[in-house]
């Protein structure tokens, strides 16, 4: 038998296990002598019944009679006990050795079921399955038919119907006149839109691309740059090269706080995300730095190609239609997944449908599923129409999230709660031990008086 490898502690509580095992197994068992002594005391009280002494019998059971003097027992330190276990027991004691072979198959088998019962309980049955279908499939359904694939017509951007009715509330919400005021109002340092006023050249800038060259225009890079930017008099761009420039672009602003410069950089983006070439989408600027790739026949890099998909529409407004076949998927599957755990019979706290303090698994490979689905779907839809504004950047992006939660989940943390989980049950049964060996403990102490 292929011994554990133990700690110092360890091997001092196996000696003494052993010790006590070895003291135990060495005295004859009293079973027989009490079962003998329950056998006498049967026929006592039959005997003594006959002879019409009842009553003197249940008055005794009722009144017994004061106990003996408690004694006084002296209780040996662990130091002690250890000592006296390794002088009694020199050699290495492997645990396991305390038990036969077919308890050790059944303590195996134990700590297998209890493994399988947490498996059963993240492994999805077929109506998570069918919630993840179907979110899936409708979600790609939406990207295909609704979505659509933005190209320039002469009434301006046209895509998918859900596309066009986005842009069109877009204008309802902001129309021109707006703008005009809130360009005036919004006045920022980074939006040059030529090198004319610049004391160094960024490549690619133009009317039509400052924006999307600018970090300060990213709706989400532009809360930080587009800030550090207002507040330091500076414009950051990234070139069509990849370089990275930062320069003084106008005056520092008095009193300016970063509060003020939040507001401002907002304004701002309301004012340009209404124009004819609009706000990029979200994290676009930075593949001016990804100037690698050969695509089509003039083997154009990542960098360009994305670049010439911001020339032809592919902005923040197509990325708010973009986004909804996600946030369907998000939807449809969080709520089936809240409702059907409360039909369960779980609490409501167990049935909220977003990681809390403890990871929900099964909610987050749902999400996985539903999303591969509209992925692969969109995935398709690039392969065929041989176009790259067909991708749907939002559902990538997800699918990338949830991509690297599943692999963490399944190399990492799948194993991890899984030991949680048996501790936990082992832990459980311990303390019913516990419990059994404290009520030994407190009847003998009705009878000794002990001295630690």
């Amino acid at each position: 038998m292929d011994k554990f490898k133990y700690t110092k502690s360890e091997k001092d509580i196996n000696k003494v296990l052993k010790n006590h095992y070895d003291i135990l197994t060495s005295n004859p068992l009293l079973q027989e002598d009490k079962a003998k002594m329950n056998d006498s005391i049967v026929s006592s009280e039959s005997l003594l019944k006959e002879l019409g002494l009842g009553d003197q019998i249940k008055q005794l059971k009722n009144n017994p009679p004061p106990l003996k003097k408690q004694q006084f027992v002296r209780m040996p330190s662990w130091e002690e006990i250890v000592n006296d276990a390794r002088n009694s027991v020199p050699e290495e004691v492997d645990l396991r050795s305390f038990f036969t072979e077919e308890e050790l198959k059944s303590n195996e088998r134990y700590l297998q079921q209890l493994k399988e019962d947490f498996n059963n309980i993240h492994r999805l049955d077929p109506i998570d399955y069918s919630i993840c279908i179907a979110a899936g499939i409708l979600a790609a359904a939406v990207d295909i038919l609704l979505v659509g694939i933005p190209k320039k017509t002469s009434d301006g951007i046209s895509a998918g119907p859900l596309s066009n009715y986005i842009r069109q509330k877009f204008d309802e919400a902001i129309p021109a006149d707006k703008i005009k005021q809130l360009e005036r109002q919004f006045k920022v340092p980074y939006d040059a839109s030529t090198n004319y006023n610049l004391n160094e050249y960024v490549d690619g800038l133009s009317s039509w691309f400052h924006r999307y060259h600018s970090l300060g225009h990213d709706p989400i890079l532009g809360f930080i740059f587009g800030v550090f930017d207002i507040m330091t008099g500076r414009f950051t761009a990234i070139d069509r090269n990849g370089k990275i420039i930062s320069q003084i672009a106008g005056e520092i602003p008095e009193g300016m706080s970063i509060f003020k410069a939040i507001s401002q950089v907002f304004g701002h983006m309301k004012s340009d995300v209404n124009t004819s070439m609009g706000l990029p989408a979200p994290m676009m600027t930075l593949f001016n730095k990804f100037q690698f790739g050969s695509f089509g026949e003039d083997g154009v890099t990542i960098s360009e190609v994305v670049r010439g998909m911001y020339a032809e529409g592919y902005d923040f407004k197509h990325f708010c239609s973009m986004s909804t076949p996600t946030i369907i998927i998000e939807v449809i599957v969080r709520i089936s997944y809240s409702v059907k755990r409360l039909k369960e019979g779980h609490s409501i706290k167990e049935s909220i449908p977003v990681n809390g303090i403890r990871r929900k698994p099964k909610l987050q490979t749902m999400l996985f599923i539903a999303h591969t689905i509209c992925t692969a779907s969109n995935g398709g839809k690039v392969y065929f129409t041989q176009n790259p504004l067909a991708i749907n950047y939002t559902e990538w992006m997800s699918y990338a999230k949830y991509s690297l939660s599943q692999l963490k989940w399944t190399l990492y943390e799948k194993s991890n709660l899984r030991n949680e989980y048996v501790d936990g049950k082992l832990h459980e049964e311990w303390d019913i031990l516990q419990s059994i060996i404290n009520c030994t403990w407190d009847t003998m102490e009705q009878d000794y008086i002990i001295i630690k």
